[in-house]
C-alpha cells in the first residue's frame, strides 16, 4: 500500500514539474514576443542596456583614476592634466609599458587571425547592428590601458564601444529585426556619452546624429529612456566623470552671432588639418620599421617628454579644461597649448593607442575658442566679445568639427552650463559648422578613419543591406536561353510570344552574347528564313552583370 502511495505522490509531483515547465516556456515565449515587438518592449530593454552602461562607464572611470593615482602619485581628488608636474622616469614607464600591453594585445589577435573590431558606427551602417561583446570589452581594456597609463586619449571611444556591445547583445539575444538592433546599437552608446557627461539630451542626441544616423519617433523613445537611465545611475554612484562648468553668458547681439559663426570656420579650418595629419602621423610610425607592437611604446616615450613641458598633455584633458577656464592666459600660450595637445593627442593615436577625441576637441575647442575671443577684441574692441561664450562656442564647433554631430555639441553646451542664453549662438554655430565641414571635408574623425582603413562610409546610415544584396540573390538563377548561332526562326519556335519576354543569348562555350526581347524577334521573322542569325537582333552585348556586384552597382549599370 505504500508503495503505491509512493508512486502516486511521485507521479503528482512529476505532473506539476511538468506543468510549471510548460507554464515557464509559454511565459518565456510570451515575454520574448513582448520585448521583441512591442514599442513599450523596447523601451524595457533600453532602460536595462542604459542602467548597464551607465555602471560600465563608472566602472571604467574608477579604473582609470586609481591607475592614475598609483602611477603617478597625485591625489585622489586630482585629475591627471591638471597636475603641476609629474615625474618624466615615470612617464616614460608608464606610457612606454602600457604601449607595449597595448600592442601586445593587438599582435595576439592578429596572431589568432581575428578580424579588426568594429565600432559602433561602422556596425549599424555595414553590418546591421552586430557587434560583438567580445570586442567591446577588448577594445574598452585598451582604451583603459591608454588613458590609465597618461596617453593623449580619452575613455569615450571605449565607453561607445562597450555600451553599443552591450545593447547589440541583447537585441541579438531577443532576435530583434535589423532596424531594432540598429536602434539597441544607438541606445547603448549613447547611454554611455549621456552617463559620462551626466547628459541624457546630449547623449540621446549622440545616437541619433552619429550611432543611428537618423532621428524618428519609433526609435526617440528607447533611446531617451536609455539616455536617462543611464545618467540616473551614475548620478547614484557618484556623479558622471565628466563635466563642463562655467560663469554665465551674457546675452548675444546678432554681432556676437556672426563672431561664433566665424569662429566655426576656424573651427573647421583645424579640424580638418588634425584629420588630415591624423593619417600622416600614421605613416611616421610605419617609417620607423619598428614591429607594430612596439610603436605605442615609442609614441609613448614621446608624450612623455611632451608631459614634461605640460601635463596637460596626459589623458583627455578634463583636469586642465576646469583648470584653464577661470584662468587669464595669453594668446601665445593658448596657441601652444592648442599645438601641443593636439600633437600629443595625434601621436597616440597614430602610434596605436586605444582611445577618443570627444573631449579632447571640447578642450582644445574651448582653447581655440578664448584665442579667438582674444583676437577679436582686439580687432574690434567695440564688439565686445565674450570669452566665455566663445569657449563654448569653441567646444560646440570644433567638438562637430572632430566629432559631427551639432545638435549633440549645442545640447552638450547647454546641459553643462544650463544657459539659455549662450545655446541659440552655439546652435547656429555649429549647424554653420556642420554644412562647412561636409561640404569641405565629407568626414568625421571616426569615419575618416574608416576611409582611411579602405571604406567609403560617411556616417551610420544602413548602408550594409545594399552590400549583402548582390545580383547573385536578385537575378533569376534559370533564365531562358538559346544559342546565339540559332536562326530568328527557330527562335521563335522555341520562344513563341507569351512564353518570355527576354531571352539570353549564349556562344558556343556558354558565354554571354546578349539579350533579345522575344516581341523584336518575332516582328523580325517573318521571310527572315535560317539565313538570319538571332544575334543580330541582340541587344547589349557588351553589357552585363556579374553575380557578385552589390544592387548600387547593378542599378548604376542599368541608368547606363
Amino acid at each position: 500500500m505504500g508503495a503505491v502511495l509512493g508512486k502516486t505522490a511521485a507521479a503528482e509531483v512529476g505532473f506539476v514539474s511538468a506543468t510549471s515547465q510548460r507554464g515557464g516556456a509559454r511565459f518565456a515565449a510570451w515575454l520574448h514576443q513582448v520585448l521583441r515587438s512591442n514599442a513599450f518592449g523596447h523601451v524595457i530593454v533600453a532602460i536595462v542596456v542604459g542602467a548597464i552602461s551607465g555602471l560600465g562607464v563608472t566602472l571604467m572611470t574608477k579604473a582609470a583614476e586609481t591607475a592614475h593615482v598609483l602611477i603617478y602619485h597625485i591625489a585622489f581628488d586630482e585629475r591627471l592634466s591638471a597636475s603641476a608636474r609629474v615625474s618624466l622616469v615615470v612617464a616614460v614607464a608608464a606610457l612606454a609599458i602600457g604601449g607595449a600591453m597595448v600592442g601586445l594585445m593587438d599582435r595576439h589577435r592578429r596572431g589568432r587571425k581575428l578580424q579588426s573590431t568594429v565600432d559602433p558606427i561602422e556596425a549599424n551602417a555595414l553590418h546591421g547592428g552586430r557587434l560583438s561583446m567580445r570586442d567591446g570589452l577588448f577594445v574598452a581594456t585598451q582604451t583603459l590601458i591608454s588613458n590609465g597609463c597618461g596617453a593623449s586619449v580619452g575613455l569615450e571611444a571605449g565607453y561607445a564601444q562597450i555600451g553599443a556591445a552591450i545593447g547589440s547583445r541583447f537585441g541579438q539575444w531577443q532576435n530583434f529585426r535589423r532596424h531594432d538592433l540598429r536602434m539597441m546599437v544607438g541606445a547603448g552608446a549613447g547611454a554611455a556619452i549621456a552617463a559620462a557627461f551626466g547628459a541624457p539630451l546630449t547623449g540621446s542626441f549622440y545616437a541619433f546624429e552619429l550611432i543611428v544616423g537618423a532621428y524618428s519617433l519609433v526609435i526617440a523613445g528607447p533611446i531617451i529612456a536609455a539616455s536617462v537611465s543611464a545618467t540616473l545611475v551614475v548620478h547614484a554612484l557618484g556623479g558622471a566623470p565628466y563635466s563642463v562648468s562655467a560663469p554665465a553668458v551674457p546675452p548675444l547681439e546678432f554681432a556676437h552671432y556672426v563672431a561664433l559663426i566665424v569662429l566655426g570656420g576656424f573651427s573647421v579650418a583645424l579640424g580638418v588639418a588634425t584629420m588630415r595629419a591624423a593619417a600622416g602621423f600614421d605613416h611616421l610610425f610605419e617609417l620607423t620599421g619598428l614591429p607594430r607592437w612596439l610603436r605605442p611604446a615609442l609614441g609613448g616615450v614621446i608624450v612623455a617628454g611632451l608631459a614634461t613641458v605640460t601635463p596637460q598633455v596626459l589623458g583627455a584633458g578634463h583636469g586642465a579644461l576646469g583648470l584653464d577656464v577661470p584662468l587669464d592666459i595669453t594668446a601665445l600660450t593658448l596657441a601652444g597649448l592648442i599645438a601641443i595637445k593636439l600633437l600629443a593627442s595625434l601621436i597616440s593615436l597614430g602610434s596605436g593607442f586605444r582611445g577618443g577625441l570627444f573631449f579632447a576637441s571640447l578642450f582644445i575647442g574651448a582653447l581655440l575658442g578664448k584665442l579667438f575671443a582674444i583676437g577679436a577684441n582686439a580687432a574690434l574692441p567695440t564688439l565686445g566679445l565674450d570669452p566665455t561664450a566663445c569657449m563654448f562656442g569653441g567646444m560646440a564647433t570644433f567638438g562637430v568639427a572632430i566629432v559631427g554631430g551639432p545638435l549633440t555639441m549645442t545640447f552638450l553646451v547647454l546641459e553643462s552650463s544650463g544657459d539659455l542664453a549662450i545655446t541659440g549662438g552655439v546652435l547656429a554655430a555649429s549647424i554653420a559648422t556642420s554644412l562647412l565641414i561636409r561640404s569641405t571635408f565629407g568626414y568625421s574623425f571616426s569615419t575618416w578613419r574608416l576611409h582611411l582603413r579602405g571604406e567609403t562610409i560617411s556616417g551610420a546610415q544602413d548602408v550594409g543591406w545594399r552590400r549583402e544584396l548582390t545580383v547573385a540573390r536578385l537575378m533569376d538563377r534559370d533564365p531562358a536561353q538559346m544559342s546565339a548561332k540559332a536562326s530568328v526562326e527557330e527562335f521563335c519556335l522555341a520562344h513563341p510570344l507569351g512564353s518570355a519576354h527576354v531571352v539570353v543569348l549564349t556562344d558556343p562555350p556558354g558565354t554571354y552574347a546578349g539579350l533579345v526581347f522575344v516581341p523584336e524577334a518575332h516582328a523580325a521573322a517573318p521571310g527572315s528564313g535560317n539565313s538570319v542569325v538571332i544575334a543580330s537582333v541582340a541587344r547589349q552585348l557588351e553589357v552585363s552583370l556579374r553575380p557578385d556586384m552589390d544592387v548600387k552597382a547593378a542599378m548604376i549599370r542599368f541608368e547606363s
